[in-house]
Formats: C-alpha cells, structure tokens, sequence
C-alpha cells in the first residue's frame, strides 16, 4: 500500500523483538525543546534551583496533537499491512485517544469502532451523551460508538466483546477488525516512543539533561521511553507520575510488556523508571479546584495549555516533588515531556 513505509529502527534498539516492518506518516515530529518559565507562575514555590525544559509533543498535529499519534503510526500500519478495514479501540466517553484514532484511521481510508465507558445513566439514556467535543469529531469521521461500562477493564471486559464483534462483521460484512488496546499501550505502539527516544537524543538529550518526567495514563508511553533509556546506557533518570490507578499496576504493565520482548531476564520496571503515586486527585478525567487553577496559572503565564486529564495531574506532581522530595531528582535540569491536549478535553465552566 502506498501509504506504507519501511521501518528501520534505531541501531540500539535493532535486536529487539518484534519490530514493526512498516510505519505511516501522521505526526510532524521533531517537536521542539524548549526552556519553561514556571517560576513565573508561582513565584512563591521553592523551586528555583531546578532549570525546567519542555519538549513540545503537543505539537505533533493538530486534531492528532499528543503522544498518542507517534503510536498509531506504527499500529495503523501494521493494521493496513494485515489487511484489515476496521479499527476498534476503547477509551472514556471524551477519550483523546479514541478520537485521534478515529481522525487518523479515517485519513488513511480505514473505519473506526470506538468502545467509549460511561455511566449507567448515560447508557441507558443516550441523549445525556451529547455531541460536543471528542463525541463530535468521532461522529464528524462517522465512527461506530459502542457505549459501555464506566469501570470496564481492557483484557477482561472489552477485548472479548471486540472479538465477538470482529466475528460478527466478519461473517455479516466482510470487514477485517483490528483491535488497538486503549492507549495503544503494546509492543507494537511501543516504538512511537523508541522514535521519539532517537529524537530526544538529537536533541542533545544526554548533554543537556539529568532527569525526564512525563505523565503516564496506558503505560505505553512511559515504557517506550523506559526502555529507550535502559537501551542507549543512558545515565538520565525516568520519572512518570500516575493519573489513574497506581505504580504497581504500571510497573506490571511495562514488565509484562518487557516479557513480550523477552526482556524481563534482564531488567525490570522498577530498575528503569520511577513511578510515582499521589497526584491523580479525584481520579481519571476528575479536577480539582486546585488542580484547575493550576493549569490556568501556568498557560496564563508561560502559554502552556495543559490538559487536566493528563498533564495538569503531572506538573503538579513534578512541582511539588521538587519543592518537598528534590532528592528524588538525579539532578537539577529537569526535561518535562508534555503529551498533549485537547480543547475538548475542558467541557466546564470555571471562574477564578
């Protein structure tokens, strides 16, 4: 398919397993680093001795902004390369992920079935879910919602009804599912991130920087990121703040992830990253007061957006490891890795 392009990866991750044959081009990559003045936005925090740089993966696209499009590159190529027609992939009712699915699937000529958890409510009375934000661009790129349970797990409680929906159309319609875990968070999406890796490191990764931190929600992206690091011998320390459930379920993830590979003789989670619990607040997709103006004084300030899924959760996490945990840092010039956001993703009215 003339969409396909040969993958060669990069030479210090050439031995692993399962390395994709072929990516597709969606993001715009080699997004800039740049120095973060968040001293500005809370001049009274103690965090001065550190120097804070941002690399800008909110500026992959537009409508596919984020981590989250480095990974369908690969993951919707290997769909195309297995001919298949019909992606289906799970995610919260505004899920980010979903739609940037959805969005690029459709501009590859592929089709899109999204299971979206929600609450009961919302199920049983479908006017409540609307159509703004994320719910109106998967309908703009006419994908298939399939609404289910708020608390539904992956491998328990979607993966099989993705397979008996496979079954189904493929009997009925012909169609060829491919199934894309939420987040896209598997050996296949890892290497969104062991290409990003290559590209922190042209960007002067080692020279510049003692620590990274970055936001983790599937896993996937903190463990391409873990991996790169442990691969290339780097001396830098990984540190992923949780913004839903907790450390041991991610450091599980990444070693299950590291079996996949046939890695976990060698390494395992806790060696290479540092996850770090306390600061999902209410929980997945719920802010704070706090945790709302937050946001607003760093985009009012420096001219961030952060998203309050994600990366809010995240910066506050970092600010307050540095002002009360500092030595949990290797060094003092911090590299935050902001993965993106949408403006969908503030569906509230808030006043300061």
């Amino acid at each position: 398919m003339q969409n396909l392009i040969k993958y060669t990866p990069p030479s210090w991750a050439s031995k692993l397993r399962s390395i994709p044959q072929y990516y597709v081009k969606l993001a715009q990559r080699s997004t800039p680093i740049n120095q973060w003045n968040l001293q500005s936005a809370f001049p009274d925090r103690k965090i001065s001795n550190f120097q804070i740089y941002i690399k800008r993966d909110d500026m992959t696209g537009s409508v596919l902004s984020g981590n989250k499009v480095r990974k369908l590159e690969f993951l919707l190529a290997d769909a195309m390369h297995n001919k298949c027609n019909l992606i289906l992939t799970a995610g919260g009712i505004q899920s980010n992920h979903c739609r940037t699915t959805a969005v690029a699937a459709r501009q590859l000529g592929l089709s899109t079935g999204l299971f979206l958890r929600c609450d009961e409510d919302v199920r049983s009375n479908l006017q409540l879910v609307g159509c703004q934000g994320n719910v109106f661009l998967n309908s703009m790129v006419e994908s298939k919602i399939y609404l289910i349970e708020r608390k539904a797990q992956f491998v328990p409680d979607i993966l099989p009804k993705m397979h008996t929906l496979a079954a189904h159309l493929q009997d009925t319609t012909g169609d060829k599912c491919y199934m894309v875990p939420i987040g896209g968070s598997n050996t296949i999406g890892l290497f969104g991130y062991i290409d990003c890796f290559q590209e922190l490191i042209e960007q002067g990764l080692f020279e510049n920087f003692d620590d990274i931190v970055v936001t983790c929600g599937s896993g996937g992206t903190t463990c391409g990121l873990a991996l790169s690091n442990y691969l290339t011998g780097s001396k830098v320390k990984l540190h992923a703040i949780c913004i839903c459930s907790d450390s041991n379920y991610f450091y599980q993830h990444i070693d299950d992830t590291l079996e996949s590979l046939q890695l976990n003789h060698q390494i395992k989670a806790r060696d290479i990253v540092d996850i770090i619990d306390g600061y999902a607040g209410l929980g997945y997709g719920l802010s704070t007061e706090e945790e709302m103006k937050l946001s607003y004084d760093v985009s009012r300030s420096t001219g961030i957006i952060l998203d309050p899924v994600y990366n809010t959760k995240a910066v506050n996490g970092m600010l307050y490891e540095m002002e009360n945990n500092p030595q949990r840092f290797q060094g003092r010039r911090i590299l935050y890795v902001h993965t993106g956001n949408a403006a969908s993703d503030y569906d509230i009215q808030i006043e300061f």
